[in-house]
């Protein structure tokens, strides 16, 4: 019985190995496949045949698989073991009793020898022992740890216990002072406090459903929003609810996000401190509106824009519900709230603008419109005027130096993403762009430009980071800028000029649909975390079986590179759509001029589709980035989604995510560690560190520790900002795709943390805000 099961189940084995590797070598790929079929049939045949030889040439076909897989992965565990783990399997069976009795035709049943395969099998499992303990991934080192700045500029003015912006201040450093945490006393930090806000996915929202926000804090209340677009006010001490507010947004599967990063905090200076709406909270909303409310109370402040809301979709000459709305806070500044929105991707060729407005605090009145498809008319449109259909919006966080007079806008693509045909000049010049604005005029001051005629949705994601970095004995006005595509830019916030060098580079492959054209070069920055290109030995899998299913994938799809262009037979996008680097950003300390970034590394894939090829609408259908775009008006939708597996994991190796901390002063990366484990992606709940993908971002404190959830295994980490070792983590309630802040009150440091979960990453939802602080404090 022994002998016919092991004969069948190698057969079985061989047969599938043997077919996809004949696809496989089709395709131009490995040989490998084909011949570990031929060998696991030849196997089988052997047992079949009651042949000793079996195990000899198992034991062969082992040693020169554990060859192979070390030539094409080196001693790298979570590469081998995909490769070895079924042959070492195979091997162990082969080597029981059972098996190999069946072996003998002496009617004693005497057992064929076991060493054949048992060597070659010891060998391989040395070799993975030895693979375990190596980590060619890792890059340690430490960060310089003498102050650069003692008293750096921070942005504008607060006490060091407040957090009033998004990233802290109007610079976006998401660096707070506060050093009563340090990396000596941060594994005693407790739940402070915990509040659930009642606001949690429902049946009808769509996929993307997500809490991303940050928290802000001034004097002695928090101020957040949730997914679904209420306001809430927190007492800081305990976190008990002081007010809510609900704009009642309601639900719209046309909307691509459903979520809101943050509120924005502003004082009217016309109105004595204490009186009502004198301090304002800015709501923005899915549903395209920006409300403002009384600091104090939650009550909306009439006198702003139209009782108190201010509607977005004005001068849009086409504004179909759902398309267009705020997902981040505005930029308070200089008694002027600027604006952008998030404009659907790739849903048609008649969208919203994605315009950026400059409007009066106080009163809602329109001061300028900066309309990147007519760059040089920012006066006020008149009645009846629309801006352009579908010019490229910015939908991120912007930052600002009032000192300058300069708002930084990071600026994403005209839809559709992947189709290039048809843009004007000036949208080649803003598109994927770094773009700096006249506070007072919307006139553009400079621009530096990220990706060339963009046809990844490489948009730039993240907010600008500000700081006086200290360079060749000189202080320098700088913006830091990190990209989808794995570049950090450094340049001088007042001219836009680099830094850290930019380099243009030229691309593996500028084909393109013939209506298209691709740019035969791309700029790359000095600091750069963009990943190696694929090949075909970067497959991966649990299994040999789906390790092969990927290796043919990744010769099905073109691909030549960082930007390869869209095709009918369909590219691989790596980075993917995620991107290296996106909405999180990256934290600075300007005292220290280090940066803590997470850099996350997943390929995806697009495929034109003609439009004459794309089915109709299905009225159940709900709004995604992934699956099939329709481009409704345009000669091609887009196919796109990760480059997965059969069985829903990447099929690139891993690691997936990093943490790594760079010294701004020199541009160089000191170390490098993988971030998270599988603990909530695997069958079994194993926290093995594997590097796990993430969105969400880092914050830094004064003590020298570094705060970041993001990971999707559901953990807020506390890292030593000098080396980037986990120095504390906490298990969360739900995932958290969101970025945390410090303040203090009352003379206690807190972490504030908020756990609600990622509908397109798949972490568990919820609606947590949980506030952190030393045992005993």
């Amino acid at each position: 019985m022994a002998r016919i099961l092991t004969a069948v189940l190698f057969a079985a084995i061989g047969i599938f190995l043997a077919g996809g590797g004949i696809w496989l070598v089709a395709l131009g790929g490995s040989l490998f496949y084909l011949l570990a079929g031929v060998a696991y049939l030849a196997t089988a045949g052997l047992v079949l045949f009651r042949r000793p030889a079996s195990l000899e040439l198992f034991g062969l076909f082992t040693l020169a698989a554990l060859g192979w897989a070390v030539w094409e992965s080196g001693f790298e565990w979570w590469a081998l073991a995909p490769r070895g783990g079924i042959i070492i399997l195979s091997g162990l069976w082969l080597l029981t009793p059972w098996v190999r009795r069946s072996l003998d035709d002496d009617p004693e049943h005497t057992s064929a020898p076991a060493w054949p395969v048992a060597v070659p099998v010891a060998i391989a499992v040395g070799v993975a022992v030895f693979a375990m303990v190596n980590d060619p991934h890792d890059l340690p080192g430490q960060l310089p740890t003498d102050v650069a700045q003692a008293s750096p500029d921070l942005g504008n003015d607060m006490p060091a216990g407040d957090w009033h912006q998004y990233g802290r201040s109007q610079y976006g450093q998401r660096y707070s002072p506060l050093d009563q945490i340090t990396p000596e006393n941060v594994s005693s930090l407790e739940v402070a406090w915990q509040y659930q806000t009642g606001d949690v996915k429902q049946e009808g929202d769509t996929k993307e459903t997500t809490y991303q926000v940050t928290p802000l804090k001034i004097d002695d209340t928090l101020y957040l929003c949730t997914p679904h677009n209420w306001a809430i006010a927190l007492d800081a001490t305990s976190g008990e609810q002081k007010w809510k507010y609900d704009p009642n947004v309601g639900f719209n599967t046309d909307r691509q996000h459903q979520t809101c990063r943050g509120v924005t905090y502003w004082e009217d200076p016309s109105i004595a401190a204490g009186e009502r709406c004198h301090s304002r909270v800015y709501l923005p909303t899915s549903d395209a509106r920006l409300i403002a409310l009384n600091a104090d109370d939650g009550t909306v402040c009439e006198s702003f824009a139209e009782n108190g809301t201010l509607h977005l979709e004005q001068h849009m000459e086409y504004n179909p519900a759902g398309y267009y709305y705020s997902t981040s806070p505005p930029m308070a500044i200089d008694g002027k709230i600027i604006i952008g929105g998030a404009v659907n991707d790739n849903y048609s060729l008649y969208e919203p603008s994605g315009v950026i407005r400059g409007f009066d605090a106080q009163t809602g009145e329109l001061l300028w419109n900066w309309d990147s498809a007519k760059p040089t008319q920012t006066e006020p449109l008149a009645e009846g005027e629309t801006y352009t259909t579908n010019s490229p919006n910015s939908w991120s966080v912007f930052s600002a130096d009032e000192n300058l007079g300069l708002v930084y806008i990071p600026m994403g693509n005209q839809p559709p993403d992947q189709l290039g045909m048809n843009r004007s000049e000036a949208v080649e010049t803003y598109s994927s762009s770094l773009t700096a604005l006249d506070i007072n005029t919307g006139q553009v001051r400079w621009v530096q430009q990220f990706v060339h005629h963009d046809l990844w949705d490489m948009d730039v994601p993240a907010q600008p980071v500000l700081l006086d970095l200290q360079r060749d004995g000189a202080t320098i006005p700088a913006v830091v800028q990190a990209t989808k595509q794995g570049d950090i830019y450094v340049l001088n916030r007042e001219t836009g000029e680099p830094i850290i060098p930019i380099t243009e580079e030229k691309v593996g492959s500028t084909e393109t649909i013939p209506e298209d054209t691709a740019a035969p070069i791309q700029p790359t920055s000095g600091i750069s975390f963009k990943p190696e290109p694929l090949t075909g030995a970067d497959m991966w899998g649990a299994t040999l079986f789906d390790q092969l299913a990927c290796r043919i994938k990744f010769h099905s799809y073109k691909y030549a590179g960082r930007y390869t262009p869209p095709s009918l037979q369909g590219s691989i996008v790596y980075p993917g759509n995620f991107g290296t680097f996106n909405w999180g950003s990256v934290a600075v300390d300007p005292t220290r001029q280090v940066m803590f970034a997470m850099p996350v590394y997943l390929a995806f894939t697009s495929r034109l589709v003609p439009a004459d090829k794309i089915p109709a609408k299905d009225a159940k259908a709900t709004a995604s980035e992934v699956g099939l775009n329709r481009n409704d008006g345009a000669d091609y939708g887009v196919d796109m989604g990760p480059l997965y597996s059969p069985l829903g994991i990447p099929c690139q190796e891993p690691p997936w995510g990093y943490v790594a901390g760079v010294d701004l002063t020199t541009g160089e990366t000191m170390w490098q560690h993988k971030n998270g484990t599988v603990e909530d992606l695997a069958p079994l709940p194993v926290p093995i560190k594997l590097g796990v993908p993430g969105i969400g971002g880092p914050m830094i404190t004064g003590g020298g520790v570094a705060f970041m959830g993001a990971a999707v295994d559901n953990y807020l980490r506390a890292y030593d900002l000098t080396t980037g070792d986990v120095l504390w983590k906490a298990r969360l309630p739900a995932g958290g795709q969101a970025t945390p802040m410090s303040y203090e009150q009352d003379g206690t440091q807190y972490v504030v943390m908020v756990a609600g979960g990622h509908g397109s990453v798949g972490t568990k939802p919820g609606d947590y805000v949980i506030a952190y602080k030393l045992a005993g404090k």
